[in-house]
């Protein structure tokens, strides 16, 4: 061991040490440059031989004992929890480790903890522990609704991670009213013991008021929305000195056949394809991709604001972009018959698809076409139709993009590519902005054609990146943990689905393909992603699991992520310069790398969470309708039902299922057996269900199961009151009106469903 690694665990062990990240620690170490490199060598080390834990955040301390371990909490609504931890137990400790609720402290869901492993286990032997220190808070503020009790302001959070009120203290702070929304700091987090206190900070308006709901969302995950002004000064400066003339060093393809296809509502547009056929028969693709680099110089106020955001945000219904929109909707944006520079990848394949040649130029593009995915998959199904309203060149290069791409397509999963199918969820809005239906939303080919070409153009920059031996910001998903994948095949087999080859992704993918359409496919998928290890950015070469290829990076949106900026300046200094390049400093990418990681998954948090607020807002107007579903989930205190019509996700309470029978829970075959009827409640079965209760403040959908029998008596009466209404019944048809029944809801239903 050198000197060195022997500073750090020496400042690492000292019992006042507060976790650092590296560069905290040379600050506090007081190390001189020409020692620095020699520092972080050490340091690394040490992290590789596991003397040294650095956390999702960078904060590094030594290795615990066997008896504690650091992990990530996520606590329930009954006020117990788990710890996740960073690292897997050891043998025969499998899992994550369980914490009561008098054992949690005041740690609270997504802090970082260290937990010590206690001798007692629950049932089914998952080990118990102990909160022992929060070691970084995951956020000290929350969002939540304001109220008072005996002359004191209270606020209750959302969701229900806090199950009580948290003291704010003077209720006549801010001018606040009660129901109003609010922003609350942290001084006190509550324990099993002892209630909560905070200082309210910020109003954000009365509960249920248009537009509340997605500034909730936005201080919630603290997203930031406004730019500073220096930002905005040096965008409105580029669009000033921006003019149309294609400079020198630029290829000019604004004369060539060149689209983009996008969803209707897109508003930046980062990518665009060419693609002709040679006399041999080979293809010759062009990836065109926004050259942001050109607009964004590091080290700005542009390039510190983007770094900072680390990607855009789309949230239903708004938009957090990572560069001002005057750029990511304006100047960098691929708009129809303007000229814009792009940074060009040209792809020579067989005519069976496989990579020839590569060659990566600066270029100006005029795009001939812009394409919504609905419009290039109604053009691929029925050219003949299409002719009036697209030119034969676009239909003629649509054409080979399709064929291309399913060659692409079929080459990818023969290799051992994964495909999950998660469908999202798409919102339905008036115009207005209030939510009046959702759907599904499709993955079809006119999808696929821009997904198989943007994965060959960032495979195709990674390659070239890795040929030429130089460290650069990855898209890394390392391989899946074999129990994982063990568990994995455990489940499927209760379904009746043989997995013996559980570590090989052509048998995986085998079954995703035999699940697909049949009621539990969403289950078995969500099963493999949980089995799977989250992708994330990073220097360290791991490759990436789900693709099946060894070298991937992001360069397809340098608009809205700041991986592909990065990669984009690579790209200009080596690749198309062809300078040699001083080697970038593998620390500050690995950093770089866990920060727009962070940043990546904070952003998919608040998009699903605002998804969720407003779908169960929708749900909250129509308490008693009926829905068909089917189970996505079984637990001992009930099951999970998605909606198969409108998307929407809750919960059949076990009490609710028949008050006359008990229920035991059976584990390996995912069901719910009564002893006294024998009534089987099993993963993938169908049911029709009623609203009875929606908690949108603590994101709480409740549902009630409809019984065949109650179903039959209420189309009995409801033809009887139909047969009243036909023979002039007027008090019939007033109470018709009055009581819906299941027709005006099926209609209701109907109307809410998407167009495909």
């Amino acid at each position: 061991m050198d000197k060195y690694q022997r500073q750090i665990l020496d400042h690492l062990g000292k019992p006042a040490y507060k976790p650092l990240t590296a560069a905290s620690l040379v600050r506090r170490l007081k190390l001189a440059k020409q020692v620095l490199s020699k520092h972080e060598a050490a340091l690394e080390t040490l992290i590789e031989k596991g003397k040294v834990h650095r956390g999702p955040d960078g904060r590094l301390r030594l290795h615990l004992s066997e008896k504690l371990m650091v992990g990530v909490v996520k606590r329930t609504s009954r006020g117990d929890g788990f710890v996740i931890p960073h690292k897997p137990l050891q043998e025969g400790r499998a899992g994550d480790l369980y914490i009561a609720a008098a054992d949690m402290q005041d740690a609270h869901s997504g802090d970082e903890v260290v937990a010590r492993l206690l001798k007692r286990r629950r049932s089914g032997g998952r080990r118990c522990g102990r909160i022992e220190e929060v070691l970084i808070r995951a956020t000290n503020t929350f969002v939540g609704s304001y109220f008072e009790r005996d002359g004191h302001g209270y606020v209750q959070v959302d969701g229900n991670a806090l199950r009580d009120p948290v003291s704010v203290g003077d209720p006549g702070a801010k001018q606040v009213q009660p129901d109003d929304k609010v922003v609350i700091e942290m001084i006190r987090f509550p324990t099993h013991y002892r209630g909560g206190e905070a200082v309210l900070t910020k109003v954000l308006g009365a509960r249920g008021e248009p537009g509340i709901d997605v500034e909730s969302i936005i201080h919630e995950f603290a997203l930031p929305a406004e730019f500073p002004e220096a930002a905005l000064e040096e965008a409105r400066r580029k669009t000033e000195q921006f003019d149309e003339s294609i400079t020198d060093g630029r290829r000019d393809l604004t004369r060539e056949t060149i689209i983009t296809i996008d969803p209707a509502d897109a508003r930046d547009f980062d990518d665009a394809i060419s693609l002709s056929r040679s006399d041999e028969g080979h293809w010759h693709l062009g990836v065109h991709i926004a050259d942001v680099a050109h607009l964004v110089a590091p080290g700005g106020p542009l390039d510190a604001e983007a770094k900072k955001r680390g990607n855009s945000v789309y949230l239903p219904g708004r938009v957090l972009p990572m560069l001002p929109e005057i750029l990511s909707n304006g100047l960098a944006s691929l708009q129809s018959g303007k000229v814009r520079y792009v940074k060009s990848v040209f792809i020579e394949f067989t005519a069976d698809g496989i990579p020839l040649h590569t060659e990566f130029s600066r270029s100006a593009i005029k795009v001939s076409r812009r394409l919504a995915y609905a419009d290039a998959l109604n053009i691929i199904q029925d050219r003949q139709a299409s002719r009036i309203r697209v030119a034969a060149k676009v239909r003629d290069l649509l054409s080979r993009m399709h064929q291309l791409a399913m060659i692409l397509r079929a080459r990818r999963f023969a290799a051992g590519a994964l495909e999950l199918q998660l469908p999202e969820i798409a919102l339905e809005f008036d115009k207005s902005g209030k939510v009046v239906g959702a759907h599904e939303s499709e993955h079809d080919e006119s999808h696929q054609i821009i997904e198989e070409f943007m994965l060959a153009a960032n495979c195709a920059v990674a390659t070239a990146l890795a040929d030429r031996q130089l460290p650069y910001l990855r898209r890394v998903h390392g391989d899946p943990d074999v129990s994982k994948l063990k568990k994995f095949a455990e489940f499927v087999s209760a379904l009746g689905f043989q997995l013996k080859k559980y570590q090989s992704r052509l048998d995986l993918q085998a079954l995703l393909n035999r699940v697909r359409g049949e009621t539990f496919e969403q289950a078995v998928n969500f099963a493999l992603l949980r089995s799977l290890k989250q992708a994330e950015y990073a220097a360290t070469d791991l490759g990436h699991y789900a693709l099946a290829v060894d070298n991937y990076c992001h360069f397809t949106s340098p608009i809205r992520r700041y991986p592909d900026l990065v990669i984009h300046r690579l790209v200009d200094a080596v690749l198309l310069s062809g300078s040699r390049r001083r080697r970038a400093d593998e620390v500050e990418l690995a950093k770089l790398g866990r920060q727009c990681s962070m940043t990546e998954r904070r952003a998919a948090a608040a998009e699903r969470e605002l998804t969720r607020v407003k779908l169960l807002t929708y749900m909250a107007e129509r308490i008693g309708d009926e829905f068909p579903a089917v189970i996505t989930g079984v637990e001992r205190f009930g099951i999970f039902c998605r909606g198969t019509v409108i998307p929407f996700e809750g919960m059949v309470h076990i009490s609710a299922l028949d008050r006359d029978d008990y229920f035991d829970f059976d584990q390996t075959a995912m069901s719910l057996v009564g002893r006294r009827r024998g009534r089987v409640y099993r993963l993938g079965e169908q049911l029709v269900v009623s609203v009875a209760l929606v908690d949108v403040d603590r994101r709480e959908l409740e549902l009630r199961l409809v019984e065949q029998s109650q179903r039959s008596d209420r189309k009995a009466r409801r033809s009887g009151n139909q047969r009243q209404q036909q023979t002039g019944g007027e008090r019939g048809a007033s109470r018709q009106r009055k009581q819906p029944r299941e027709g005006q809801r099926g209609k209701r239903v109907k109307r809410n469903k998407p167009r495909r």
